[in-house]
């Protein structure tokens, strides 16, 4: 393909421009709808079990949807936004989704809950609009300009940002993008593949599709829960799958790398991997919320029917909360959340913490540190 540089020559060492001069060569993807992944008896054994293991978990958390559905979505939203390098603490993502000012990072982990909650929500047909609709929801708040539509320009992995002629990996040209994510659509909706191994190929050809300038690993991964969604392994919760993946993101990307070479395996086996260690890690955090929250009816002094219980519950899967939330969510008129939370901010279960008199906001600090020991379990590079 020949190569047209967006920077003027003028602002370019002339070493650089001439390493990347003349035509350069952009991946050629093979459609895959009809095609059907082929891997060995015990890759797929492990990945049938992985299914299933998601879907006692599912199970086993759905009991309790009203609590954990919001955590388990966050956390996913978050461990997947930590494999692009976005880290944020607990505290700073809880502070973003109430609207309020917080870091760069956090308001992209808060994109990320509104593109997997757009996943699950268009679930029942993963379709082309479908994914652009991901991706609006991803960054329409960060990146307006380029949410929910294809890419028009050449992209590519590695190398410098002048040009593709030194990259580790070349896209497919962006006219071919609509028609290889229409493939890919076609390919997830598939009804004779093991739900693990279908969700690992379709997440590993849209990375290698690179439908968008940004935020592709995300919303690809987000895809990922809408087909394990689509084909009935969860029915109420999200499993944290990325939080799986944390623990040997090189493993994940060697995978991704192996697949554009033709190599279906090792992407199953990093999914099937990450899965049965995201529900372990899952698992522990949703005990030490059981634990937090029943340690809560020991400290604080109440009436049966006061308003400080409702609240309690909503701290469990809000641990940042201001006035309008409590009123939004719980219907305590605003004049009388001060009063609502004064139970538990004497037996210390919330805090004050901006220290303002007007827009203050309190936080369930042993809530915060749950979420954050769960970040900690994920980023925790295991052995290769």
């Amino acid at each position: 393909m020949p190569w047209r540089p967006g920077l003027p020559e003028d602002v370019v060492p002339r070493a650089v421009r001439l390493r990347h001069a003349g035509p350069y060569r952009a991946a050629v993807v093979p459609e895959i709808a009809g095609r059907t992944p082929q891997v060995g008896a015990a890759v797929l054994r492990a990945a049938e079990d992985a299914a299933a293991e998601i879907a006692r978990f599912d199970t086993r958390m759905g009991s309790e949807v009203a609590p954990f559905a919001a955590v388990l979505l966050r956390t996913e939203s978050a461990s997947s936004s930590r494999i692009e390098q976005l880290t944020s603490g607990a505290r700073a993502i809880a502070v973003a989704e109430l609207g309020s000012p917080s870091t760069r990072n956090a308001e992209a982990v808060v994109g990320n809950v509104a593109a997997m909650r757009a996943a699950l929500d268009l679930a029942e047909a993963p379709s082309p609009a479908a994914v652009l609709a991901m991706h609006d929801a991803l960054l329409r708040d960060t990146e307006p300009g380029i949410a929910g539509r294809w890419r028009s320009e050449q992209v590519w992995v590695g190398g410098t940002s002048y040009g593709p002629h030194q990259a580790e990996y070349v896209a497919p040209v962006a006219q071919d993008v609509p028609g290889l994510v229409a493939d890919v659509t076609r390919f997830a909706v598939r009804t004779d593949i093991a739900p693990v191994v279908l969700a690992a190929v379709a997440h590993a050809q849209f990375e290698t599709i690179h439908p968008f300038p940004d935020g592709n690993g995300r919303a690809g991964r987000a895809l990922v829960h809408c087909l394990l969604r689509h084909h009935g392994v969860t029915r109420a919760v999200t499993v944290p799958v990325s939080a799986g993946l944390l623990v040997d993101v090189e493993g994940y990307f060697d995978a991704l790398t192996a697949y554009r070479r033709g190599e279906l395996e090792p992407v199953v086996e990093a999914f099937t991997r990450g899965t049965l260690t995201a529900i372990t890690n899952a698992t522990q955090l949703v005990e030490e919320l059981r634990g937090v929250r029943a340690g809560w009816d020991d400290v604080v002094r109440a009436r049966s029917d006061a308003a400080a219980w409702r609240i309690a519950d909503l701290l469990v899967r809000q641990p940042v909360v201001d006035a309008a939330a409590v009123t939004r969510e719980l219907g305590v008129p605003a004049q009388n959340v001060v009063r609502a939370l004064a139970p538990l901010l004497a037996a210390g279960v919330v805090t004050e913490f901006t220290g303002r008199r007007r827009n203050r906001m309190w936080q369930a600090r042993e809530v915060l540190d749950a979420l954050d020991g769960f970040a900690a379990r994920a980023g925790r590079r295991g052995g290769r």
